[in-house]
């Protein structure tokens, strides 16, 4: 160190004599920077790493486009970013290091000499990232980085261990998302080789040593072969005395060792593996105090250490000890991570499990973090996935342990945070402004300037690409600005904040709303009433009842037609009526919810599925749903407050259009079409201020757009094509193509109101997240439509023209004119027609209303 340590002072008294204007001052900036960085490899000194990146950045700024060193340059700060994110977790500093590797691989190209270390650093970084924000996009890119690195260092080259390294790193992460086990094969034989090339005494023999072994501890995982473990153990117990203490990895070496040592204890039950992997995890904490990137991964290792000597030895202390370490979570001062989220629903699960006191603060923590985690990302359907792995059972799971602990309004609160998080994140980039705008200058001028900084950043969004990824963070930081500073208004403390109770209680104002929740733990039902506390209602129903159910129905739902399938729907509704329905009807008229009224139905996971707007005894002089109440839909509580605050249109002129496709582009005809499109035409022309027609070769994509910017009310025919796998390519069908989700989720229309949905399937979605309401009907409802009416499947062509010609002779009020609200009781009404004729029941309950 001390050679070290007088390079770094003889090239500081260089600098010295080398003033701003000496022509190669660049060099000698970029010399001490190296050096620094050296020295803080070998000691862990972070003065050492800001200092060498205001070193690198004045070098660059010598070394404008053009300038024969300004690649190195780049690629030396990108790098020295990347360092200082690791130890700090800064995100800019990340995609900071991107934008920069980028650069420096443009002005590398093929058979620059440089051109391997600038993919392996463009790689490394995307990988990071991935790590963070888990867009798997980052970490594909990254593997195929990383293969045309390698291929430019063959056997010999002194970057080949590196390469070989970096690629088995990209291959492990992504068998960790995906479960590809040839991913995990390549990447321990590429580690096996790098270690050949990294003997004792060579700089990174510890990371060949540590990757090794946490690669067969995966394989152990998956295989159970104990000899991987056994080996994994003593790899990570040579890279720890590689790591001695001061080092700033040693708590990622202590980390690893701790948990083969208790992954060993899972499978022979050693005592002593677990003690000692407890005391690891212990000095690994120590060295992760509060805002270290990896500290909620050591609060979450040791404190299920400690859960696993509790259930070994019973000794209350290790469990109370697990909990202090959770509830150390719900303090975090900086914004959550995807680890810290992750930690805080394993939190969430083990409390839960245990019914621990700290169980509902874990929950809460959880979902503050998701709020957190997904406003990092875009509204986009690429990030899908990301949502839906963030979210999975957790709202239900909240929704559950409130109810259980008597906390009704808190379950209420928690079950909307956690659920259609895909359309809040895009309701934050679109929400009303009306009332910042009244309420003063500020408040206007603040309104306008979110207006602008959402349309921005929405637009970087959809056109994001890799190297937009600067203007999208600064973008977002600006918006972020302004939401804090309308926050800071009276009035506006909570804008864009989860709703509280008092305001999702709102939704209630016409009609209570049941919110049906089924979770791992039991399934309940709360109903939201206007002016009281929600009423509890425990159903009869068990969650796997539920899923099975669910399941049964998805698949007789493709089987409609048959005597066979008949009774097997009503065998469903009747089940249905007896453990949920039923009850829930008693609890409704115990509050006094008169017969007739309107209700509206919130259901939460696999319920989201069933129809229970249709549950029955289906016995003579016994009761169906249908002959007590008027049922609607809701996907969230806040949705229907938004669509009961739009503005009223009834002293508007109500401009209606009819979109009719029945030839559509490669798709079956619909005969019925026209004469549908024809009733519609006949009952509401003379109502409407303007009433405008497309069909056929006008009802394209673009025409729908076109007459949805100009008209309000919207009945649309045609086939809906759902796609479970990609939800947001569920489409119409229209005559130049499918109009689908993604591209109506980018629509700008305006003051909408009510939209009849008269195709198949227009209430389907992803059956796998069923909570995100990812379908056509609820994006109808997210683009601004107040009331629409969708089929749960597939309508026959007769059928929706008699539901259609019954609909709308009852959507006219008293004056005359069309009221959005009477949707759901002109739908009632022309169903109950239906009743009365020999239509199978499929067919009567295939419409269901959605909103205000």
């Amino acid at each position: 160190m001390s050679d070290l340590d007088e390079a770094i002072k003889l090239r500081r008294d260089v600098l010295l004599l080398c003033p701003p204007g000496y022509p190669d001052r660049s060099s000698f900036l970029n010399n001490l920077a190296i050096s620094l960085i050296d020295r803080f490899r070998q000691c862990g000194i972070m003065s050492d790493l800001d200092e060498a990146i205001e070193l690198h950045l004045d070098a660059l700024l010598l070394r404008p486009p053009g300038h024969p060193d300004r690649s190195m340059s780049l690629s030396n700060l990108g790098a020295s970013l990347r360092n200082r994110f690791q130890q700090r977790g800064i995100m800019s500093d990340l995609d900071e290091s991107i934008e920069l590797h980028r650069e420096a691989l443009l002005l590398r190209p093929p058979g620059h000499p440089d051109r391997s270390s600038s993919l392996n650093n463009l790689a490394n970084t995307l990988g990071d990232r991935f790590e963070q924000r888990g867009i798997m996009s980052d970490l594909d890119e990254s593997v195929e980085l990383h293969r045309d690195a390698l291929l430019l260092c063959p056997p010999g080259h002194p970057n080949r261990s590196m390469s070989l390294n970096n690629l088995a790193n990209s291959l492990r992460d992504r068998f960790l998302q995906r479960g590809i086990m040839s991913d995990l094969d390549e990447a321990i034989k590429l580690y096996q080789a790098a270690l050949l090339l990294r003997p004792p005494g060579h700089s990174d023999r510890f990371s060949s040593l540590n990757n090794l072994a946490n690669s067969l501890g995966d394989r152990f995982q998956q295989l159970g072969i104990v000899s991987d473990l056994d080996e994994a153990i003593e790899l990570h117990q040579d890279a720890l005395l590689l790591r001695p203490p001061g080092h700033s990895d040693r708590s990622s070496s202590l980390n690893n060792l701790a948990i083969s040592l208790r992954d060993r204890f899972e499978q022979r039950g050693i005592t002593s593996d677990l003690d000692e992997a407890i005391e690891l995890h212990r000095d690994a904490l120590l060295l992760r105090p509060c805002g270290h990137p990896e500290r909620s991964s050591s609060l979450s290792d040791l404190a299920l250490s400690l859960r696993d000597r509790f259930h070994q030895r019973g000794a209350q202390s290790d469990l109370d000890e697990a909990f202090s370490l959770y509830s150390q979570l719900s303090h975090l001062s900086h914004a959550a991570s995807r680890s810290d989220l992750r930690v805080a629903k394993s939190w969430a699960a083990f409390a839960d499990t245990l019914n621990h006191a700290s169980a509902l603060l874990a929950y809460k923590t959880a979902l503050k973090f998701l709020d957190q985690q997904v406003a990092l990302l875009s509204p986009s359907f690429h990030h899908f996935d990301v949502f839906r792995e963030a979210v999975s059972s957790l709202a239900t799971d909240a929704f559950s342990c409130s109810v259980r602990h008597g906390a009704l309004t808190t379950a209420v609160e928690l079950v909307e945070q956690g659920r259609a998080v895909f359309w809040t994140q895009l309701a934050r980039f679109s929400t009303p402004l009306d009332e910042l705008s009244v309420s003063g200058d500020t408040g206007a001028a603040l309104a306008e300037e979110f207006r602008l900084s959402s349309f921005r950043l929405r637009n970087a969004f959809d056109q994001s690409t890799e190297d937009q990824s600067l203007q999208i963070r600064q973008l977002a930081m600006q918006w972020d600005d302004v939401v804090s500073r309308i926050r800071m208004l009276p009035d506006f403390s909570r804008f864009l904040l989860p709703p509280l109770f008092s305001d999702l209680q709102k939704a209630a104002e016409d009609g209570p709303v049941i919110i049906v929740n089924t979770s791992q733990y039991c399934c309940d039902a709360l109903i939201v009433l206007s002016d009281q506390d929600p009423v509890h209602v425990p159903i009869g129903i068990t969650h796997t009842e539920v899923s099975d159910s669910s399941s049964e129905f998805q698949s007789l739902s493709k089987q409609f037609g048959s005597l066979n399938a008949q009774l097997k729907l009503i065998s469903i509704l009747r089940k249905l009526w007896r453990g949920v329905v039923g009850p829930v009807v008693q609890a409704l008229e115990a509050s006094n919810i008169r017969r007739g009224s309107r209700i509206w139905w919130c259901p939460t996971a696999e319920f989201a599925l069933l129809p229970l707007h249709a549950a029955g005894a289906y016995e003579k002089k016994r009761d169906s749903l249908s002959h007590i109440y008027i049922s609607s839909y809701t996907p969230t509580l806040a949705t229907l407050v938004r669509a009961r605050q739009q503005v009223s249109q009834d002293a508007f002129p109500q401009h209606f259009v009819a979109i009719g496709q029945g030839n559509p582009d490669g798709g079956r005809p619909l005969e019925c079409v026209a004469p549908e499109i024809a009733v519609v035409a006949k009952r509401l022309k003379p109502v409407v201020s303007s009433f405008a027609q497309l069909e056929d070769s006008d009802a394209t994509v673009k025409g729908a757009f076109d007459a949805l910017n100009r008209n309000q009310w919207l009945h649309l025919a045609c086939h809906g094509m759902p796609n479970r796998r990609r939800p947001f390519e569920s489409s119409f069908a229209m005559r130049d193509g499918p109009l689908m989700i993604k591209d109506i989720i980018r629509s700008n229309w305006q003051n909408l109101q009510f939209a009849f949905l008269s195709a198949c399937h227009t209430t389907v979605g992803d059956e796998k997240s069923p909570d995100e309401s990812i379908h056509l009907a609820a994006a109808m409802q997210f683009s601004g439509f107040r009331s629409v009416i969708g089929s749960m499947w597939s309508v026959k062509d007769e059928v929706a023209q008699e539901v259609v010609s019954g609909f709308y002779e009852n959507l006219i009020d008293d004056s005359g004119r069309l009221d959005c609200t009477r949707a759901a009781t002109a739908l009632h009404k022309a169903l109950k027609k239906l009743q009365r004729s020999n239509i199978p029941l499929e067919q009567r309950i295939v419409f269901v209303h959605i909103g205000v």
